[in-house]
């Protein structure tokens, strides 16, 4: 029995590890030029994996964090293709284009709020510079049901998308009144059926615990109509409540969001609920039915973390196009300008337009593997760090070890020479587990970290 009250004291800011070093240590002083240095010293040997943002939305949905440009104007869009063609002009001055490409994803923003000739346009055109796609390419778009119709559908099918990911958040009416989306199941119901006709290979759902006004019981309900609609992956978020970066979150009204103690419960009844009728966890968020790669990759240990979210492709070099994407390569990270003023202008003199990133030095590296071996497998092994990095992993993180020992105490996790286990009651907090190796956030003081919480 989990002592939800005694574990929700684990909630504090903390990073979600998308990255490591995190985006906050990201420095002007990486610009384009030290951009263009790391495209053209990419190793050879690896592939491609693309990420396009496509940033447009009708209005604000007040939970999102992701960087967003609300308009009804269609020449905006055509506008931003454009750019999209003058970034591309000029990577690919730098960047390899002949290179395996392995993954393509749009994100947003709301994809298909561009309509179906727009997004023809965009597929058609990346494919004119990125000539070799691998022929088990993962290729997929966001989708906001609300804005998807058929012949969207028909235009991802002609290019080839095969991943399909569905947001919903929530199904309660009052929750989705509180977020400024409401989405009713039959319309999302509707948008997965579209997909299926069209036999798309891989469906998700992305799901979000932490909303206001969610409780245990109505969350429950979500739940069950979630499975009817019987989704390939599911993804459950923990809801970031940042207001000083999103003002559409103060939007919000905190008193209505449900206790740390409430979300470990919905938490934990939503893995116990998933793995019941069939699916399997993988990483602190994401859930797969087990014939899924993303599960036979944990099985082997070799489920990775970028951007993109879990992923089997460890392996590539992650380019981002458009306004405020991030790149990452073996050691390094950069992110494009996240107001479109700027992002224009750069385009506008032919700089590609970096607005900070981050060199990774050697102890980067070691950590950057300890965290991201975590996150996804939720367990590490230690020789093969000490094998690749040339450590002693006991001497290296003496001071880690310890701060680990009260996970330890409370039964989170194992810890012995050869590793680090993560039980499934630690996969809970394995945000808090992954901060102690964290060398950047040690110098931050607890009150001054401007994360989201991780409980």
């Amino acid at each position: 029995m989990i002592d939800f009250k005694k574990f929700s004291s684990y909630s504090k800011a903390g990073p979600r590890y998308t990255s490591y070093p995190t985006a906050p240590e990201f420095k002007e002083s990486f610009n384009d030029d030290s951009y263009i240095n790391e495209l053209k010293n990419l190793d050879k040997s690896r592939d491609l994996s693309l990420y396009f943002h496509l940033p447009f939305c009708r209005s604000a949905c007040y939970f999102c964090g992701c960087n967003v440009v609300y308009t009804s104007k269609e020449d905006k869009k055509d506008r931003y293709i454009k750019y999209l063609k003058k970034e591309l002009d000029l990577i690919s001055k730098y960047l390899d284009c002949s290179k395996n490409v392995t993954q393509l994803h749009f994100g947003g923003g709301t994809p298909t709020f561009f309509s179906p000739a727009q997004i023809d346009e965009i597929s058609i055109m990346i494919k004119s510079y990125f000539k070799n796609f691998d022929k088990n390419a993962e290729i997929s778009c966001e989708i906001d049901p609300r804005f998807f119709e058929k012949s969207h559908m028909e235009v991802l099918a002609k290019n080839g998308f095969n991943r399909i990911s569905f947001g919903v958040q929530d199904f309660d009416l009052k929750v989705q009144e509180a977020i400024h989306r409401v989405q009713s199941f039959e319309e999302t119901k509707h948008a997965i059926e579209l997909a299926r006709s069209f036999n798309i290979e891989s469906i998700n759902i992305d799901l979000i615990y932490g909303l206001p006004y969610q409780s245990f019981e109505s969350f429950c309900k979500t739940l069950d109509l979630t499975l009817s609609l019987d989704a390939d992956r599911l993804a459950l978020f923990n809801y970031a409540h940042v207001p000083w970066m999103k003002k559409s979150m103060r939007k919000i009204d905190e008193t209505t969001l449900p206790s740390a103690e409430t979300k470990l419960q919905i938490l934990k009844y939503s893995i116990d609920f998933f793995t019941t009728h069939g699916y399997k966890m993988i990483g602190m968020d994401h859930f797969a039915k087990p014939n899924d790669e993303l599960f036979l990759a944990i099985e082997k240990g070799e489920l990775h973390r970028n951007f993109q979210g879990y992923t089997t492709k460890g392996g590539c070099d992650l380019i981002g196009i458009g306004l405020t994407s991030i790149s990452q390569g073996e050691n390094f990270y950069a992110q494009n300008f996240k107001e479109m003023s700027e992002y224009e202008h750069s385009l506008d003199n032919n700089k590609l337009p970096i607005h900070r990133g981050i060199k990774l030095n050697s102890d980067d590296l070691i950590r950057h593997a300890v965290i991201m071996e975590l996150m996804a497998n939720f367990k590490l092994n230690i020789p093969h760090i000490e094998e690749k990095f040339n450590i002693k992993f006991s001497e290296y993180f003496k001071s880690e070890l310890a701060e680990l020992k009260v996970f330890e105490d409370d039964n989170l996790l194992k810890i012995s020479q050869n590793s680090i286990e993560v039980n499934e009651t630690g996969s809970m907090l394995i945000r808090n587990i992954a901060m102690p190796f964290d060398s950047y956030l040690k110098k931050i003081p607890e009150d001054k970290r401007k994360f989201s919480k991780t409980v």
